[in-house]
């Protein structure tokens, strides 16, 4: 379920690439990757994250989001994917906000309990709370959810009048966060 790999994904079928997805639990990747042959490289997250692509033409493997979006529109340009922009940085940055406050500490519920403690210890360190601590002044985080998304939902309409993406009728990379974060 992960917004990373969901926005690889959409890239992907916008310009039309096959691809085989493996599904993997938190716990899973790690082992995974390695029976695959990929190779180790550092990560907040660990030595190995996802999404991690094959490249079959040259069996070259990459991870992290970041460095596929970038690999995949240069090796293929058409249809084009604009990778950044001060808007999409801007909404990227509003999106992180509001759900880190609302979504991140209701994800450890649908999880495996080997994937919660993952989670747990990966989450936690990064944002110095316990989860259920979020949990805890359920209105006055809603009301502050609800303040950055209304941040969010203007910085969205910015380019309304140009068509249904975040600059324009076609996508960026912006808009497959968007869409992998739902």
């Amino acid at each position: 379920f992960s917004p990373v790999v969901w926005r690889i994904r959409l890239m992907l079928n916008y310009k039309r690439i096959p691809y085989k997805s493996i599904f993997l639990d938190f716990t899973g990747i790690e082992a995974t990757l390695k029976v695959l042959g990929v190779a180790p490289e550092e990560y907040d997250s660990g030595k190995y994250t996802v999404p991690t692509i094959r490249h079959v033409p040259t069996n070259k493997y990459m991870m992290g989001s970041g460095p596929i979006a970038r690999f995949l529109e240069s090796t293929y340009p058409e249809p084009p994917v604009p990778l950044t922009s001060d808007l999409g940085r801007e909404i990227e940055l509003e999106a992180r906000a509001a759900g880190r406050q609302a979504m991140m500490p209701r994800e450890i519920r649908i999880l495996s309990p080997r994937a919660q403690e993952y989670f747990r210890s990966k989450c936690e360190s990064a944002i110095w709370y316990h989860l259920e601590d979020l949990l805890n002044n359920v209105e006055q985080n809603w009301r502050t959810v609800h303040g950055e998304m209304r941040i969010f939902r203007e910085l969205m309409r910015t380019h309304k009048a140009d068509g249904l993406f975040v600059l324009s009728s076609r996508p960026i990379y912006t808009d497959f966060f968007i869409a992998g974060s739902l």
